[in-house]
């Protein structure tokens, strides 16, 4: 298995990314157009992690580099993670978490944090499994339902 962080360039590898994390979480997407794809791969702040096996790829992550204002520094909010279902407990998720770190760190980004539902035990198994510390926090959603 490899992994590699798309960047400009990579977009046919990030549509196939994102179509496997919509289809992992059961989740509908809408297709994204090339050129926001590409401002998002051309963006430092957005990562988008892919593990491949051969050249199928079978998981990946995806996180945003959130500047914080109480000190000049930054940390990594992880928004997706996902393995495709065939592929799950093989420590996939596991070396895509690992490499998010190494490569933050390499940065100087030594913070990380990811939501996790609480009904979702696989994933706070998994997190804590990691060493992550769960955080008593409740999460706001605002939408606009105006459509």
């Amino acid at each position: 298995m490899r992994l590699k962080r798309l960047k400009v360039g990579d977009r046919e590898l990030a549509k196939a990314l994102f179509a496997l994390m919509a289809e992992v979480f059961e989740e509908p997407g809408e297709e994204l157009g090339d050129g926001y794809i590409d401002r998002l791969l051309g963006r430092e702040d957005f990562w988008a992690i892919a593990a491949f096996a051969g050249e199928d790829i079978v998981g990946g992550l995806t996180a945003h580099t959130l500047p914080m204002t109480r000190a000049e520094y930054s940390e990594i909010f992880i928004y997706d993670i996902a393995v495709r279902s065939d592929r799950q407990r093989q420590g996939i998720g596991r070396r895509l978490m690992e490499e998010l770190r190494a490569q933050a760190a390499g940065m100087g980004i030594r913070d990380l944090f990811v939501p996790a539902d609480n009904e979702d035990v696989h994933a706070l198994d998994f997190y804590r499994a990691l060493g992550g510390e769960a955080a008593p926090v409740t999460i706001f959603t605002f939408a606009d339902d105006s459509e």
